[in-house]
C-alpha cells in the first residue's frame, strides 16, 4: 500500500480533498458525519481553517483509495490529549486485510503526544483501537443545543 500524507506543509488539490471527503462519507458507514463536517475536519487538519492543523493520511492500492485517516491537533496539550483521531475508514471491500492497522500505525507514528478518539460502543473498529492500546478513560456527556 502506498501512503500519502497531507498537512499544513503540503498542498491538497481541491479534487483530492473532494475525493477524500466522498470516500470517508461512504466508508464510515453509520458512524460517519455529513460531508460538510468531514470537510471542516480536513480543512482544520491541513491548516486551511486553523494554524494548529494536523494531518490526513491516504492509503492507496493500485491508485485506488483503500483507506483514509484524519487527525487534528488540539493545541491544548496541558489538559487534553494533543491529538484527536477524527476519522479512520477503510474501503468496505478491503476490510480485514490489515489496511486499518497500517493506517493506524502511521497515524500514531506521526502524532506527537497523546491521541484521543471518540467511538461508539457498537463500532467494530473498537477492537483495532484496543489492539493499539487505546483505553476508555472517561464517559462523555454532551449537552446538545438545537
Amino acid at each position: 500500500m502506498e501512503i500519502q500524507i497531507y498537512d499544513s506543509y503540503s498542498s491538497m488539490a481541491m479534487l483530492e480533498k473532494k475525493r477524500i471527503i466522498d470516500f470517508l462519507h461512504q466508508h464510515l458507514d453509520e458512524f460517519g458525519d455529513t460531508k460538510d463536517a468531514i470537510k471542516k475536519a480536513i480543512d482544520y487538519s491541513i491548516g486551511e481553517s486553523s494554524p494548529i492543523g494536523g494531518f490526513v493520511i491516504v492509503g492507496t492500492i493500485d491508485n485506488k483509495m483503500a483507506g483514509a485517516v484524519v487527525v487534528n491537533r488540539t493545541g491544548m496539550e496541558d489538559y487534553i490529549p494533543e491529538n484527536i483521531l477524527v476519522y479512520i475508514a477503510v474501503d468496505s471491500a478491503l476490510r480485514g486485510k490489515g489496511i486499518g492497522k497500517q493506517l493506524m500505525k502511521k497515524a500514531i507514528d506521526l502524532s506527537k503526544g497523546n491521541i484521543a478518539l471518540h467511538v461508539e460502543a457498537n463500532n467494530p473498529a473498537l477492537f483495532l483501537y484496543e489492539k493499539f492500546g487505546f483505553t476508555s478513560k472517561y464517559l462523555e456527556y454532551r449537552l446538545i443545543r438545537k
